[in-house]
């Protein structure tokens, strides 16, 4: 453990640079080629044995050719910056003030970029990959697709993993998994009319009006749940009419349902069904349709349920282990409340386990930041998982 804390403490400053440098590289979902490249640059200086890049552009680096197989992703892309004049320091500036590096990424998750690359390199240069075959993953378009780019990844790989450790910012606790998230759209048509004489038609959007309240309805009796819950959100609502002083004929409404360990899409179809009761309306489950930087289009059915792994699962028992070596602190397990990429690994059936450098608090804010002491510790506490893992 003392050497693994050696060598991390003499790469600090490499590991701080390379995580300015793709901090100052805007990046933003289906935007990633430039810090894709840099990204590739780095593994490649580091003597990285392979690098896959995938047709929608991830990166992922490959140490080692064993029989146990670890996979660590992290996502390049970040949420877009709108409000950059009201930033303390600029949102690609990467500047380190008070141990504290800012800029869009450093905690969603540029910094877990940093140390899970680094963490690769020093694997292998501590002789830690005997027996093991280690995959460190640059992955794209996760803030508008999580899961997507992963369960690609994982279906293009040599090795299926034995574990997968997601990175994304857990403010120095284990995420043991998190709720799932669905998207739904709801439909009601009318029937259009002038303006002037509204009773000739049916205004799609009162048709949908009781559906709305249905949905406030639902919220506030799933928040009442005890424990762990699902919610849900009337996130957008549209309408189509052929001009202003027309009646409207058709009007969607797009959902954001979190769902709660154990609710699976017969839970979620039941649901739906009764909002709609005695209505017309009809509802679907949501196809996010995107393109990737490498202009490869795709379209992603948008339904994850939840998941989660026991603390005594062996993952788990590995990633306690690691972090306590790495830190010297006692380790906390708990549930991230947003989705991650762990939807694509859990649905494979692959042990998942989630700790990232970051503030969870700060993801999608100005000022986001990130303290260096974690990204340090995050690159030790990698290196510890991948000797500690065994299938």
């Amino acid at each position: 453990m003392d050497e693994i804390k050696h060598i991390c403490k003499d790469h600090e400053n490499e590991i701080t640079d390379f995580l300015r440098k793709i901090i100052s590289i805007q990046s933003y979902t289906g935007e990633e080629k430039e810090v894709a490249q840099t990204i590739r640059q780095t593994m490649e200086q580091l003597g990285y044995d392979d690098i896959i890049e995938t047709e929608y552009g991830d990166v992922i680096g490959v140490l080692g050719d064993g029989d146990t197989t670890i996979l660590i992703d992290s996502h390049m892309d970040t949420v877009v910056v709108n409000d950059a004049d009201q930033w303390e320091y600029g949102p690609f500036s990467g500047e380190v003030v008070n141990g504290k590096m800012y800029g869009r990424g450093a905690s969603d998750m540029k910094s877990a970029i940093a140390s899970s690359v680094y963490a690769g390199y020093f694997a292998k240069k501590m002789g830690l990959l005997e027996g093991k075959t280690v995959y460190i993953s640059a992955s794209v378009m996760e803030e508008d697709f999580d899961g997507f780019a992963l369960k690609n990844i994982l279906e293009k790989l040599p090795k299926k993993p034995d574990a997968v450790v997601i990175g994304e910012p857990s403010d120095r606790q284990i995420a043991l998994g998190h709720r799932g998230r669905a998207l739904l759209e709801i439909h009601t048509k009318g029937v259009s009319c002038h303006g002037s004489a509204p009773e000739n038609g049916v205004n799609a959007v009162y048709e949908m009006s009781e559906i709305i309240q249905r949905v406030n309805d639902l919220n506030n009796t799933l928040y009442k749940n005890e424990g762990q819950h699902g919610s849900v959100v009337l996130s957008k609502i549209e309408s189509t009419a052929v001009s202003l002083n027309a009646v409207p004929d058709e009007c969607t409404i797009y959902l954001d349902r979190r769902l709660a360990s154990g609710e699976t899409f017969q839970v979620i179809e039941k649901e739906m069904n009764d909002l709609i009761e005695g209505t017309k309306a009809s509802w679907n489950v949501y196809d996010a349709l995107g393109k990737s930087y490498t202009e490869k289009e795709f379209a992603m059915y948008s339904f994850m349920e939840s998941w989660a792994m026991a603390p005594d699962d062996p993952i788990t028992v590995a990633m306690k282990n690691a972090f306590e070596s790495a830190t010297g602190e006692s380790s906390t397990l708990f549930h991230w409340n947003f989705s991650t990429n762990g939807f694509a690994s859990t649905a494979k059936g692959i042990p998942t386990i989630g700790y990232g450098p970051g503030i969870m608090k700060y993801c999608h804010m100005k000022d986001e930041h990130c303290e260096m002491k974690d990204v340090f510790d995050a690159a030790r506490i990698y290196t510890t998982f991948i000797n500690e893992f065994n299938n």
